[in-house]
């Protein structure tokens, strides 16, 4: 009896220093203030809770009231500092490759693949790019995405005009996934097209989630959707690779090329990950920003009056009015890409970038040690009222005058120098060419809407429910 209970004090004994041990972390310097939670688990719960407001989020809030700018926390067993400071947010994006490199959480590279864009580096990851770039680049814009897109925009808000009513996200992602599986795999409304949509309907609530595997758990059904869509993508990259070369090339063509070279850096899991996120991540972004703003127009008449003089301006310069969009007409759009960014800035305001510490960093006095990640997060720039004045509100003016290149140190929604997006611009030109059509040729009404949920991804439960209708000329006079 005595051994026993011996060894149950042992045993406890055990567990309260692994415990001190996790929370009162060694370092070769002074750590940032903070609090580790217990082994494991951390604080991972109040990082993954849903919220509505578009602030940074309350995990974060709380604790920068707590302990500043800078500060140390856990997550499903990793140890990190979290930033929200801008000068140390922009000194980790440029010691990429050197003090730091890019990491995910286990449960992301799980689920987008360990073979992923965004989890490579160094040459691989800028390899990838590239290709990316072959089909959302700057020139594949300007020489054929442009028309193509609004092309499906023109068919699309026609059709949805003659419905009594659509819910926009919905909507709006159907039709920029068939667009893009078309450039990807040149189908749209074939059975596997169909067929791989299907597998991205629990996708996003899984994709940042706690990494719990038990049936009915967000991220089992993000994992079971992957399995399915890995299966399809397989099959049709087997059939491409067997089949003769096609006379229209799509992106799959282009993978298959690139995997037969000889000393080729393209892996087959590497081409399948890479098949398998983009789709995804083309209609996610846009579908939700696109009904973001129009949220925000809504109740902001001024900012929507302006807008749609712009595009009444761009029509009226035409020689032939029902002619479409040229690039010069994209790139003079001012205060639409305004509109788009403040869209991006609000509605990212979940958006982290985590980096894995290669070598001891110091910063503001404080110690990271190697091995710890860094969690830079980046709305600390876009929602600091230091910086701009009431910066929870939709106003677009805030942006006159200033860069809004997507990597500029204003506005790093979509990463920065090397890591950012190779999609951004699509997305914008996607956001233009819709904002163009609706408010010079139709008008909207809210039919049902609800909050906008970040969890850490934006959702609508309640979806975003609109009638959109033709603007009749009288109504288009009267607004002039």
């Amino acid at each position: 009896m005595p051994c026993s209970l011996l060894c149950i004090a042992v045993l406890f004994l055990g567990i309260a220093l692994w415990i001190y041990n996790w929370r009162n972390p060694r370092c070769n310097g002074k750590l940032p203030p903070g609090s580790m939670g217990l082994p494991i688990v951390g604080e991972s719960f109040q990082f993954f809770s849903p919220y509505t407001t578009s602030d940074v989020s309350p995990f974060i809030k709380t604790r920068m009231d707590r302990y500043g700018s800078l500060f140390r926390a856990s997550l499903v067993g990793r140890k990190i500092v979290v930033s929200t400071d801008p000068e140390v947010n922009r000194f980790i994006f440029q010691q990429e490759g050197r003090l730091v490199q890019t990491w995910y959480m286990d449960s992301f590279d799980d689920i987008v693949g360990k073979e992923n864009i965004l989890s490579s580096h160094g040459f691989l990851h800028k390899y990838l790019r590239n290709l990316i770039l072959n089909l959302f680049g700057s020139a594949s814009l300007k020489e054929r995405l442009l028309s193509e897109t609004e092309e499906l925009t023109i068919k699309n808000l026609q059709l949805w005009s003659c419905q009594p009513g659509v819910e926009l996200k919905q909507a709006m992602a159907t039709m920029i996934y068939n667009f893009t599986v078309k450039k990807l795999f040149s189908c749209n409304d074939s059975r596997s097209a169909k067929k791989l949509r299907a597998c991205y309907s629990a996708f996003l609530d899984g994709l940042i989630s706690f990494p719990l595997n038990i049936p009915g758990t967000a991220y089992w059904k993000c994992l079971q959707g992957r399995n399915k869509a890995m299966k399809v993508i397989k099959s049709m990259l087997e059939e491409r690779r067997a089949s003769p070369k096609r006379q229209q090339r799509d992106f799959l063509d282009i993978v298959v090329e690139e995997m037969k070279k000889a000393e080729t850096i393209l892996s087959e899991q590497t081409a399948l990950d890479l098949l398998f996120a983009l789709p995804f991540a083309a209609f996610e972004s846009a579908s939700s920003a696109v009904v973001l703003a129009l949220q925000y127009l809504r109740n902001n008449p001024l900012a929507l009056a302006e807008l749609t003089q712009e595009h009444e301006a761009i029509l009226s310069e035409r020689e032939t009015e029902d002619s479409g969009i040229t690039w010069k007409e994209y790139k003079s759009m001012t205060f639409t890409h305004m509109v788009s960014s403040t869209t991006f800035h609000l509605r990212l305001s979940m958006k982290l970038i985590f980096r894995k510490v290669v070598k001891d960093v110091q910063v503001k006095g404080y110690t990271i040690p190697a091995g710890w990640i860094i969690l830079a997060c980046t709305p600390a720039v876009h929602l600091n009222s230091d910086i701009y004045e009431d910066p929870l509100s939709f106003n677009p003016w805030r942006w006159k005058g200033r860069e809004l290149n997507a990597g500029s140190k204003f506005f790093m929604g979509f990463g920065s120098g090397a890591r950012l997006c190779a999609g951004a611009e699509f997305v914008k030109l996607q956001m233009s060419i819709f904002l163009h059509h609706l408010v010079t040729k139709y008008r909207w009404t809210v039919i049902k809407e609800g909050d906008a949920v970040r969890q850490p991804g934006l959702v609508f439960p309640e979806g975003f429910h609109v009638q959109i209708s033709k603007k009749n000329s009288y109504q288009s006079v009267a607004e002039q």
